[in-house]
C-alpha cells in the first residue's frame, strides 16, 4: 500500500515535467505547453523509503507519454543524469524526483508487474487515524509467465525506438514511453487502460 499526503508541492509534478520532458529523446508534443495528467499508477517500495509513481501525461495536444518517477528524501548517488528535479513537499520536505528507469528500486517491481501480474499499490490517506483509500485512476494487467521474478544487479540501458531499457538480473525490460494499443509479447508484458482509453495500451514488456 502507498501512503499519500495531502500536501502542497513546489513546483508541482506537472510543472516539473513541463521543463524536463522536451529534452527527452522520446518526447512528443508541444514544447512549452502545459503538461496535463491522464492517469497514474504506483508501486510500493518494500522498504517504505522511496515513492514510486508512474504518470501518464500529455504536453499540449500531444500523445500520451509514460513517465515513471521515484521520489527520495536525499539525492541518489550516481544518478545525477536521471534527476528530473527537486520538489518542496509541505509535509516531507525536499524530495528528489528521478526518472525511475535509472533508480534501482524500480526495475524489480516493474519485473514483478510484467512477469507475475503483481499489480499496482493501493493508495490511501490517513484521516483521523483511519485509512481513506483513493480509487485507482487506471487498471493494470500483467502476464503470469511462471518465470521467477529476477533479483540481482540493476542497470538502465539506452533509449531504443521509443522505449527505455532497464535490466534486473538476467531480464531485460522495455518501458514504452509513448504507449499505444499493442499485443502483449509472449515473454510477458504490462498493459493498462483508463476512462476514455478502453482498449489497453502496452506499457512495458520483457525482451
Amino acid at each position: 500500500m502507498a501512503l499519500l499526503h495531502r500536501a502542497e508541492l513546489r513546483p508541482s509534478k506537472l510543472e516539473l515535467l513541463a521543463g524536463w520532458l522536451p529534452g527527452r529523446q522520446w518526447f512528443a508534443g508541444e514544447a512549452g505547453a502545459p503538461v496535463t495528467r491522464v492517469a497514474a499508477y504506483r508501486f510500493d517500495d518494500p522498504a517504505g523509503e522511496v515513492g514510486i509513481e508512474t504518470l501518464l501525461v500529455r504536453a499540449g495536444d500531444g500523445p500520451v507519454l509514460q513517465v515513471p518517477l521515484t521520489y527520495r528524501g536525499a539525492p541518489l548517488a550516481g544518478a545525477d543524469g536521471h534527476l528530473v528535479g527537486v520538489i518542496e513537499h509541505s509535509v516531507l520536505g525536499h524530495r528528489w524526483a528521478y526518472d525511475a528507469c535509472g533508480d534501482p528500486v524500480y526495475a524489480p517491481l516493474l519485473a514483478a508487474a510484467v512477469l507475475a501480474d503483481a499489480g499496482q499499490a493501493e493508495e490511501y490517506f490517513e484521516v483521523d487515524g483511519k485509512r481513506e483509500v483513493r480509487p485507482v485512476s487506471m487498471t493494470l494487467t500483467g502476464s503470469r509467465t511462471g518465470r521467477p521474478v529476477p533479483t540481482g544487479p540493476v542497470s538502465a540501458g539506452p533509449v531504443d525506438g521509443g522505449v527505455t531499457v532497464v535490466r534486473v538480473g538476467d531480464v531485460e525490460l522495455a518501458v514504452v514511453r509513448r504507449p499505444v494499443p499493442a499485443d502483449v509479447p509472449e515473454a510477458g508484458g504490462l498493459a493498462g487502460a483508463w476512462p476514455g482509453q478502453d482498449e489497453p495500451v502496452l506499457l512495458a514488456y520483457a525482451r
